[in-house]
C-alpha cells in the first residue's frame, strides 16, 4: 500500500518498511547491499534500522 500523503505525522526514522520499495532501496543504498539482500534481512531480522545496520555490517565483514 502507499504512503497516504495527505496523513502528515512525525516520521518514524527507527524502522524501514519492506513495504515501501523507495525506502528498501534507500537502505540499500545507504548501507551498500543490494535490494533483494535488504528484503531478506527485514525478513529475517524485522524492520528496526539499528538491528538492520548491524546485521548488514555482520554481511559485508565489519
Amino acid at each position: 500500500m502507499a504512503d497516504n500523503k495527505q496523513h502528515i505525522g512525525e516520521p518514524d526514522r527507527g524502522r524501514v518498511s519492506g513495504s515501501e520499495d523507495y525506502e528498501v532501496r534507500y537502505f540499500a543504498e545507504a548501507i551498500g547491499l543490494d535490494v533483494e539482500k535488504v528484503r531478506e534481512l527485514i525478513r529475517r531480522h524485522g524492520d528496526d534500522r539499528e538491528m538492520l545496520e548491524r546485521e548488514a555490517r555482520k554481511l559485508k565483514g565489519h
